[in-house]
């Protein structure tokens, strides 16, 4: 196929280790599954099959986002297609809810304000302590980074506010140039530019779903506005295990 200038292909990562204990996983850097590098290997083929080729790939520090990303390239086959990262296309910062599932959450804080964090676009969870060593500057993949810069919680509208920047001050202008971008991120944090991108109300992007492992395919006009939103088909991946006839499909995660 032939690719129009002004065009963007966003991608969540797949399945991870959290994943299978259902925890909030945000900033803690947990490995792809089995099910996860599967996946981004589907979405890879059906990429090369539609004719998509890219000149850059950007994503997260986070190695779900690494991982996603090269097993993506050695699909298409080019793998030596650059790799940049930037902690501001991380997850959202989930604060003391990192590590913890839903049940643990509810009994902890209650049901309603907890579903309040998690879907809501304004407040955000109960903070890490400064001190707390799951605090992001006590780890190097942030010692160059300023410590006031670096979230101890987050609200969707604050991984909104640190994403953006990157958006504007170095994806735009690539695309601007005629590059082809792949984007690898996380839920949230594509949730939030697809809300800049679509002009969408806080109210309406809560209804925002980025389903894993699924390239999201937009085009622009000159201006940069949104022409055309398409999710690329890929099929879902099964793995068999040892000795099981029967192989499992992979979950769309949505959370």
């Amino acid at each position: 196929m032939s690719q129009s200038i002004h065009q963007v292909v966003f991608f969540r990562h797949g399945h991870s280790e959290w994943n299978l204990t259902d925890r909030f996983t945000g900033w803690t850097d947990i490995p792809l599954t089995e099910v996860g590098l599967a996946e981004a290997a589907a979405a890879g083929r059906q990429l090369a099959l539609a004719g998509y080729v890219f000149d850059e790939v950007h994503g997260s520090v986070l190695q779900r986002s690494r991982q996603s990303a090269e097993v993506i390239l050695a699909a298409i086959g080019t793998p030596e297609v650059p790799f940049f990262t930037s902690w501001r296309l991380n997850e959202r910062h989930y604060g003391a809810l990192q590590g913890m599932n839903k049940q643990e959450i509810f009994a902890t804080w209650g049901e309603e304000a907890s579903r309040r964090w998690w879907r809501g676009y304004v407040e955000p969870p109960p903070p890490l302590e400064f001190n707390d060593q799951r605090h992001p500057r006590f780890d190097l993949l942030y010692a160059d980074i300023d410590p006031c810069d670096l979230p101890a919680s987050e609200s969707l509208r604050d991984c909104q506010q640190r994403t953006l920047p990157y958006w504007n001050e170095v994806l735009v202008p690539c695309v601007r140039a005629g590059k082809r971008l792949l984007v690898i991120s996380h839920g949230n944090t594509l949730r939030g530019l697809v809300m800049h991108l679509q002009g969408l109300s806080p109210e309406a992007m809560e209804q925002v779903e980025i389903p894993s492992g699924v390239p999201l395919v937009v085009r622009f006009d000159a201006e940069l506005r949104v022409l055309e939103q398409t999710w690329l088909e890929v099929p879902e991946v099964t793995l068999k295990e040892p000795d099981s006839p029967h192989p499992d499909p992979a979950p769309r995660r949505h959370a």
